[in-house]
């Protein structure tokens, strides 16, 4: 088996010690989605030297299976489930490569965070949660399976991937989800819409010279968690300062970039430009104008928002056409919240994100993912995005459609974890729905009548640098993932 690698600093006398353990683990694995492959073999090894039984399935995902504790062998099987993946997020100028470097996370005021990149707590913190039920001789349960999943933050690849006849259990537990005290019961589902165009670039015209625009300071964030929030958007942001820039200046646009990942809240963009020579005070006395406005606009959530404006190099810029295409579409293009639901009140039913774009002389493209409570909601948006690129010819493609998880406010484990929860810390739960996607409704899908849950530990800023995770809550989350286990296996 590999070793296991050196508990870091920061998690010295955390207790309780299983969970910290297992997430420092996973701090030093690097875990970008589609390379979860070294993790889950070290995961892998580590289960089998403990005599569990391992299977690794045809998407990738590992599930581990650990027999009942004596005398429960016949309550009902119960699956664990994570995902083993995490958002790759950094601020700019940091040196940290998610490909190869670990996640150095610091104390500070009871959580554990991640200061320049993301911490991974979305979703290690489950993840560590079941490593450690299934390492602990002490719980009490009927049969157990993990299922560690891959590929969820870009795609739900894992999910959509499960076989329908490699899980046993009824009920299931999800630890995925970022508020201690709530019981999720349901969730949005959503689809990606991919646009792409080609294009011819020409050179930059004789006399202009080139300048490059940052837009930065953005808090960012998880795309369906804090899409309420109205945080700005950058490449939104950016592409409407350029559609100001260019109705005063004689502007040729080379390049725009912005975001890293389909569902985080893209936090910075650049664009390269050119413009006549000596028209260099001209764009920094508009850059600070609008600085100044977009701070104005967003005080109160976003008020950090910075433009700066450096000399810049290029060999060719858009097309005018393809310039005036691609501004004049990504300005109207929706972003943000679409939809409340009517059928539960304080929950965002339909929205989506503009995540990514990635432009220049030879073409370019961008993302958008759509979410909805409702499958016909997010096909409908889907549909309103591609609709409004087809008018210029542009290629739109939609795809990776994941459904929604339907609630059942009748669920039997719901019951079971509200009256434990109960009992355990003398309070009352409360039931959620979360406009963010989790695995349950495509698990649901494939197998039919499992009852399924989610709660875990309190984490905020995830899908950003910054994300944090409360020390405190991940002890409750442990308290009463225990509790359940043992509660369900007097079940029959």
């Amino acid at each position: 088996m590999p070793a296991t690698p050196p508990l870091p600093p920061a998690f010295a006398g955390l207790a309780p010690a299983p969970i910290w353990r297992h997430f420092a683990t996973l701090c030093a694995f690097p875990r970008p989605s589609k390379a979860e492959g070294p993790l889950r073999e070290h995961l892998r090894a580590w289960a089998e030297a403990r005599g569990l039984a391992t299977t690794v399935d045809g998407a990738g995902n590992l599930i581990i299976k650990k027999p009942a504790s004596p005398g429960r062998e016949h309550a009902p099987g119960v699956v664990l489930q994570a995902h083993l993946d995490m958002v790759c997020q950094k601020n700019a100028g940091t040196a940290h490569d998610f490909s190869r470097d670990a996640i150095t996370p610091r104390l500070a005021d009871g959580w554990l965070i991640a200061d320049d990149t993301t911490l991974g707590a979305d979703n290690g913190i489950g993840v560590a949660l079941i490593l450690a039920a299934l390492e602990d001789a002490t719980l009490v349960h009927g049969p157990l399976e993990a299922l560690l999943t891959v590929d969820e933050e870009a795609g739900m690849g894992g999910a959509h991937g499960l076989a329908a006849d490699v899980l046993q259990g009824r009920l299931m537990l999800n630890l995925d989800t970022e508020d201690w005290g709530e019981f999720y019961l349901g969730c949005a589902g959503g689809l990606d819409v991919n646009v792409s165009r080609s294009g011819a670039g020409e050179p930059v015209p004789g006399g202009f010279e080139a300048w490059q625009i940052g837009l930065a300071g953005l808090r960012g964030g998880h795309s369906g968690v804090d899409i309420h929030e109205e945080r700005g958007n950058a490449i939104k942001l950016l592409v409407r300062v350029l559609r100001g820039l260019e109705a005063n200046l004689p502007l040729r646009l080379a390049s725009l970039t912005g975001g890293t990942a389909r569902n985080a809240l893209p936090r910075e963009a650049r664009a390269t430009l050119c413009l006549p020579a000596g028209h260099g005070p001209a764009l920094a006395a508009a850059l600070d104008r609008w600085q100044a406005l977009l701070r104005s606009e967003l005080a109160g959530v976003d008020a950090g928002i910075t433009l700066s404006v450096a000399p810049g190099t290029t060999e060719a810029v858009l097309a005018a056409g393809e310039q005036a295409v691609w501004l004049a579409s990504l300005h109207a293009a929706p972003h943000g919240v679409r939809r409340r639901s009517l059928a539960v009140p304080g929950v965002v039913e339909t929205s989506n994100n503009l995540g990514m774009v990635d432009l220049g002389p030879g073409g370019g493209h961008c993302n958008f993912m759509v979410r909805s409570l409702v499958d016909s909601g997010s096909q409908a948006l889907a549909d309103e995005i591609a609709s409004l690129f087809a008018l210029s010819g542009s290629q739109v493609d939609i795809s990776g459609h994941y459904p929604g998880w339907r609630p059942d406010p009748g669920s039997p484990l719901l019951a079971l974890a509200q009256q434990v929860f109960r009992r355990e810390f003398g309070a009352e739960s409360t039931v959620q729905v979360i406009h963010a996607g989790l695995e349950c409704g495509l698990i649901a899908a494939r197998y039919p009548g499992i009852d399924i849950v989610s709660f875990g530990p309190t984490i905020r800023g995830a899908h950003a640098p910054g994300e944090r995770v409360e020390i405190e809550s991940v002890g409750k989350a442990w308290r009463l993932l225990a509790a359940i286990l043992a509660e369900a296996s007097s079940q029959t």
